[in-house]
């Protein structure tokens, strides 16, 4: 997520989002949590050999591999200025379904990236959907457009994002995109960060098909965005994980599996 730690504690309170009665037929409402889990496992292609960065580009600098992990790490010595991702070069998956284990450790944030661009003139920067995760497990799992329409969807929501006119700027305010309609409660954030474990591994799963995103942890659904917005969706793009700039924390990704739907 593109944000500043300062804001962190301040910006869930910017809500922003419009209330109506629309409801989709296809989204569950009344805030019962759901669970779901991956289908049969041989279907799924092995992202990291667990021994190499082959098949990914990053900042040497930021990313290594650890214990059978791709491990990002920001230390005290080393201030980061900018989001930095380390990119699967293996193509820009359209319907898909990712499985992989993470472990954060320290007080950061990170995520994972997905449908999205690289900035040609920041090197590994990445612009689109992200499947967002902090230490605190406050915002783990939300839907955050990193460089674009900001929060999309907060842990426990489903939302659906409709056709826009103008620019992002006039829409993302207080780093949440206030164009959303919320259309079903898939829990209240204490329950869903009930499921996460602290400093230890966890499962993010992310099931991308046209224009409906869903990220699980721990076979939880924690959001739902249902993307109608022509403008600024997007099908098909790179995929990536990130460190945030912010203080010392360490990333690991093990186990890192993807399937084409």
């Amino acid at each position: 997520m593109l944000k500043s730690w300062s804001y962190l504690r301040g910006y869930i309170s910017a809500g922003g989002f419009v209330l109506c009665a629309l409801a989709l037929a296809s989204c569950t409402s009344g805030g019962k949590q759901q669970t779901e889990q991956p289908g049969n496992q041989d279907e799924f292609a092995v992202l990291f050999d667990g021994v190499s960065l082959a098949g990914w580009r990053g900042d040497s600098a930021l990313w290594r591999v650890e214990d059978g992990a791709i491990v990002g790490e920001i230390t005290p010595d080393r201030k980061l200025e900018r989001n930095s991702f380390i990119i699967w070069e293996g193509g820009r998956p359209a319907d898909f379904e990712l499985i992989a284990e993470y472990r954060l450790t320290g007080q950061g944030n990170s995520g994972f990236n997905y449908r999205s661009e690289e900035l040609p003139d920041v090197p590994f920067a990445l612009r689109g959907y992200q499947a967002d995760i902090d230490a605190a497990n406050t915002y783990t799992g939300q839907n955050y457009e990193e460089r674009g329409r900001t929060i999309l969807a907060f842990p426990g929501q489903q939302m659906h994002l409709p056709p826009v006119e103008g620019e992002i700027g006039d829409y993302a305010k207080g780093n949440v995109w206030t164009a959303g309609v919320e259309t079903g409660s898939l829990g209240d954030r204490d329950s869903l960060k009930a499921h996460i474990k602290h400093e230890d591994w966890n499962e993010l799963r992310i099931v991308a098909k046209g224009n409906r995103l869903q990220h699980y942890i721990n076979g939880i659904l924690m959001s739902e965005v249902v993307d109608d917005d022509e403008k600024n969706r997007k099908f098909e793009g790179l995929m990536g994980f990130q460190v945030h700039v912010g203080p010392p924390m360490k990333i690991a990704f093990r186990n890192i599996r993807l399937k084409n739907l």
